[in-house]
């Protein structure tokens, strides 16, 4: 079954999107099926593959509100195809009505790992691009994930909001997902000739790197990425032989390694 993983920071500016868009793409270059899901009303995922999210009558909004009223409806039919191998659940403003929608419904925290749980065998990787808040559809994805990459941008406020999303996801292990994992930080948006990234950076790894995985690829500020973006396109199309494109190269290979390193200690621990 699918490893799923949300892309999450309460922090809007972070590099969320083009995180899940290019390391999707790195995936299926590595030949793994990726799924992504567009969890956030703004629709920047959606849009960043091309689509017009005001155009799209089938959206992740749309069917986890079947998913409250139980109407029999398959997931399978808002499925996208990106030329680039990538599937997509898209977003739309369906989407913002969750929230309120999600207060009375049973099981709230869970339904959207309830439509993903019937897709999950028929792809390698799921990866959920998180909306920048910590409300009930960011919940959502976490209790409907396995794990969790955190984008920081290399600049003082966003790496100042960490603590709060250490405690989110802290109560999110308590109470929905105890075995939600986290994966590690990527430091986003990197401009490396300033002092500021690097202060910010050596600030991250004492506080956060005795306890949690800082993956050495380090993704930097990059026009190309988010011309990739406009275009519709992931940077390895765009932009193949960019820094970006590298360094997303680098974090996918980090990534397919923890996954493998994990499933060779489930396993053991299944054994034993």
């Amino acid at each position: 079954m699918a490893k799923t993983i949300a892309i999450c920071n309460q922090k809007g500016g972070v590099g969320k999107t083009t995180t899940a868009l290019n390391l999707g793409a790195g995936l299926v270059r590595q030949g793994k099926k990726v799924l992504l899901v567009d969890a956030d009303p703004q629709s920047d995922l959606t849009a960043s593959l091309g689509w017009d999210s005001d155009k799209i009558e089938n959206s992740l909004g749309s069917y986890m509100y079947y998913e409250i009223m139980d109407f029999p409806e398959d997931i399978h039919d808002t499925i996208l195809h990106h030329e680039e191998g990538m599937d997509l659940i898209p977003s739309n403003l369906d989407l913002s009505n969750m929230e309120t929608q999600l207060v009375n419904a049973m099981s709230r925290e869970r339904i959207m790992g309830r439509l993903l749980g019937d897709v999950k065998d028929e792809y390698d990787y799921i990866l959920i691009d998180c909306m920048p808040s910590l409300g009930m559809i960011t919940v959502n994805a976490l209790t409907a994930a396995d794990s969790v990459i955190i984008p920081v941008q290399a600049q003082y406020l966003p790496a100042r909001g960490m603590s709060q999303l250490m405690g989110s996801l802290r109560r999110v292990n308590s109470h929905t997902n105890p075995n939600l994992r986290l994966d590690g930080i990527v430091m986003t948006l990197v401009d490396g000739r300033t002092n500021l990234a690097k202060e910010v950076i050596d600030a991250i790894r004492t506080n956060y790197g005795t306890r949690i995985r800082i993956f050495d690829a380090q993704i930097p500020v990059a026009v190309k990425t988010a011309e990739a973006s406009k275009a519709g396109q992931s940077i390895y199309v765009y932009g193949k032989d960019s820094k970006a494109a590298k360094a997303y190269e680098a974090l996918t290979k980090e990534v397919m390694n923890l996954a493998e390193r994990e499933k060779r200690r489930d396993e053991a621990s299944i054994d034993r």
